[in-house]
């Protein structure tokens, strides 16, 4: 893409982060460190990347994502704004009752595959896919984004190992790096690294990005698949709570209901922010 087409995807991004702020501003508050961290991901994945259609979201050769990390439906929703899958004023509903967006995604919205949140599920479910697509011959592509702490669940290895042997070579998984889960650092509460390593020993391709760096992210993610009969882990370096100084890389982010003046502060921090890295 041109220099260009990466300002729309940080235009996006940053429209993304303040749609995940107003929602974090509602009487339920939100998840706000893991999805801001998963923001760029997200963007560049339905910017770039998914052969989606909003106007058809069923249509049989789309690719499918699964967002694993269901706690992060703030920015999977503000996404599909984006996108047009859903109407973007409807994000001022978030989490209220009888809202169709929950604080974890449900099947009933456009675009929403399948219902997430019990951690330690989605890869399965976007293993499922990517083999179904396979055997009726479709075209189809599975994403999962998964957490890192969620790594600690047993079912992702299972799906893991599956997927290796069945060589589902257009299943790929996205791990938001991040180094938080909600008790603490993930290292401090069971360690995950050598992460890549591990990954390779299930019969992976890994390949390892800033997950902040659009240009980085584009460049990785399309030219995927590039290991003929593996799934491929893309481990995306990422910030909880990025972009919003106060609440970076901080266990207190991890679920927030900001007052006004919060609300106000961190948006002021975003766009100072971006101002500085433009």
């Amino acid at each position: 893409m041109t220099g260009t087409d990466i300002g729309v995807l940080a235009e996006r991004a940053h429209r993304v982060r303040e749609r995940v702020l107003e929602m974090g501003a509602g009487e339920n508050g939100a998840h706000l460190g893991g999805s801001l961290s998963a923001a760029d991901l997200l963007t560049v994945l339905y910017g770039a990347v998914l052969r989606v259609r909003p106007d058809r979201p069923d249509w049989p050769d789309r690719d499918w994502f699964v967002l694993s990390k269901g706690h992060a439906s703030a920015a999977l929703y503000a996404v599909l704004a984006e996108h047009g899958f859903i109407p973007s004023e409807e994000c001022a509903d978030y989490a209220k009752p009888g809202s169709r967006l929950a604080g974890h995604p449900l099947r009933r919205v456009e675009g929403v595959e399948f219902p997430t949140g019990s951690l330690g599920h989605g890869l399965s479910l976007a293993a499922g896919a990517a083999l179904a697509a396979r055997r009726l011959g479709r075209p189809s592509r599975a994403f999962a984004l998964l957490g890192d702490g969620e790594l600690q669940e047993g079912s992702v290895w299972e799906a893991a190992m599956g997927a290796a042997h069945h060589g589902l070579d257009n299943l790929v998984a996205v791990v938001d790096r991040n180094g938080w889960q909600i008790s603490g650092t993930t290292e401090e509460c069971l360690s995950l690294e050598p992460l890549a390593d591990r990954w390779r020993a299930f019969g992976w391709a890994v390949r390892e990005v800033d997950g902040h760096d659009l240009s980085a992210l584009l460049a990785t993610f399309t030219a995927l698949p590039d290991t003929g009969g593996r799934p491929t882990v893309v481990l995306a370096r990422t910030v909880k709570g990025r972009g919003v100084p106060m609440l970076e890389d901080r266990k207190k982010s991890h679920y927030v209901q900001l007052t006004p003046k919060l609300h106000v502060r961190a948006l002021a921090g975003l766009r100072n922010r971006r101002e500085r890295d433009q």
